[in-house]
């Protein structure tokens, strides 16, 4: 008898697991309330606008043949080591077989003689590999948001058959066998999922590399957003987070900025855990390289182009454990 109610006991945790899981997997979204908000000044709203900014290189047809997913890297105007690195690890074609995944590289411009020269640079590195955006916007880290909003802006207009996009940095290992098996198939809208922040305060110490002043975001707190590192999400939700970006005021921290727009749309991130949530699978930190740890995650941060070369032939031996 007592073994019969274990065994209901067993069986009812395990159905609530599972409903709370396919509850997470899909995520949360209800209806923007635009009307509720009122828009940002003219002139606070040109910094994100994507008509304020010019293409210098752009790829159009990247998606012509309906990728699954498309990873976009943003990247300084200068580290060609980085660009490459990611073409020959986890940014090569045909890593998954009979899947479509293809990658872009976005930069913005440089100042004087040092932007004349990366242009020109970038141009040539382009003409070989045609997988850089670069657009007219001074590429520095207080305008990554500015990258952020025209990478939106750039899937919603030139690649929504796509089912997912993937903003992820450059210095970042990522485990391209395990994201594709983890995300929802098929896709699934108003999906976006990463290192999920749910505590997060203003700095306001003027020191700070991530200072925020009163008069810029006078709030105590952050709504809940995915670390910038790298996050995944459904392509539908470029359009809809370009749309919102209308009502919230320009700040210089991307992913906070990115979690502000979620807000006014409704939609919660989705945290990027494995079984019974034991484990972030983004991993927001740099961990030695092992394999069968490797194996177990999607990313792994604060990599060297030398070391992503070293590691990825090992990890393509043999990418389970």
């Amino acid at each position: 008898m007592r073994y019969n109610r274990l065994a209901k006991y067993l069986l009812l945790a395990g159905l609530m697991f599972f409903v709370v899981s396919v509850f997470l997997k899909i995520g949360y979204y209800f209806e923007p309330k635009i009307d509720r908000h009122t828009p940002i000044d003219e002139e606070l709203y040109k910094v994100v606008s994507p008509s304020t900014y010019k293409y210098i290189l752009n790829q159009p047809s990247a998606c012509e043949h309906n990728p699954y997913l498309v990873l976009m890297v943003p990247v300084a105007p200068g580290d060609a080591a980085s660009r490459e690195a990611v073409r020959n690890t986890w940014g090569q074609r045909d890593l998954v077989p009979n899947l479509k995944i293809i990658k872009l590289f976005f930069v913005g411009v440089l100042e004087g003689e040092e932007g004349e020269k990366s242009e020109t640079a970038i141009a040539e590195e382009n003409l070989n590999h045609g997988d850089i955006v670069m657009m007219d916007f001074l590429d520095s880290y207080r305008n990554l948001t500015v990258k952020t909003m025209m990478m939106m802006n750039w899937i919603a207009i030139n690649c929504q058959s796509a089912s997912y996009a993937m903003k992820i940095d450059a210095d970042i290992f990522l485990n391209i066998y395990y994201l594709i098996n983890f995300l929802p198939f098929p896709a699934t809208n108003n999906y976006i999922t990463g290192s999920v922040i749910n505590d997060g305060m203003p700095r306001r110490a003027e020191n700070s590399k991530w200072y925020l002043s009163k008069d810029i975001y006078p709030d105590s707190t952050f709504p809940p957003y995915v670390s910038g590192a790298a996050y995944v999400f459904s392509t539908d939700l470029a359009a809809k987070i370009s749309l919102v970006s209308r009502f919230v005021r320009p700040i210089p921290l991307e992913d906070v900025y990115v979690g502000l727009c979620l807000k006014i749309l409704g939609v919660r991130p989705v945290y990027g855990r494995g079984m019974f949530w034991l484990r972030n699978l983004f991993e927001v930190r740099h961990l030695n390289y092992n394999r069968c740890t490797f194996a177990k995650l999607i990313i792994i941060t604060d990599f060297s182009p030398t070391e992503l070369l070293k590691i990825w032939p090992d990890f393509q031996k043999n990418h389970t454990c």
